[in-house]
């Protein structure tokens, strides 16, 4: 084999080693961010329902976002403490607590971690304002927010132990 169809075959080799990784590196998607909600010992951790490596989610996506099931349960406790964290990014830009859909903090949390009562996520009132039977599970959603947009969404199923 003359020198220069070596340098021919070297350099096709080159330029599909060069290729094959191209597209192995665009194959790889950096995982998103997790939370981690944990009663006691146990302890569940969750991808996003929804992420755009930080940036804001598509307005007619957070709807979708946002409907979407939790995939991970948890037991609690009515007297034990949930604690909910996240990732640090995450408490730098801010995040929000939903219930069932509803605003559970008033303003965006910044820290990684926060703890909530068990029973405030089970407690329900009926038409007339008193109390009813305490619900059996509640979803609690995790929303990143940065200058009033959302950039993640993650789902944790709670179900109340004292129901089981």
């Amino acid at each position: 084999m003359s020198s220069q169809s070596r340098r021919g075959v070297r350099a096709a080799t080159a330029l599909g080693a060069v290729s094959l990784g191209l597209v192995a590196l665009s194959a790889c998607e950096q995982p998103s961010p997790m939370v981690t909600a944990t009663v006691g010992a146990d302890s569940v951790s969750t991808e996003a329902a929804c992420y755009n490596d930080g940036k804001a989610i598509p307005q007619d996506e957070v709807r979708k976002c946002l409907a979407k099931k939790a995939e991970k349960s948890i037991s609690v406790d009515t007297s034990e403490e949930l604690r909910l964290g996240v990732d640090p990014k995450t408490a730098e830009d801010g995040w929000l607590v939903l219930v069932d859909g509803k605003r559970a903090t008033p303003e965006p949390l910044k820290k990684t971690y926060f703890s909530f009562s068990g029973e405030a996520f089970f407690q329900e009132q009926s038409a007339s304002g008193q109390p009813a039977a305490p619900k059996k599970s509640a979803q609690v959603t995790l929303v990143q927010v940065s200058d009033g947009e959302f950039n993640g969404i993650w789902h944790v199923n709670l179900k109340n132990a004292a129901s089981e």
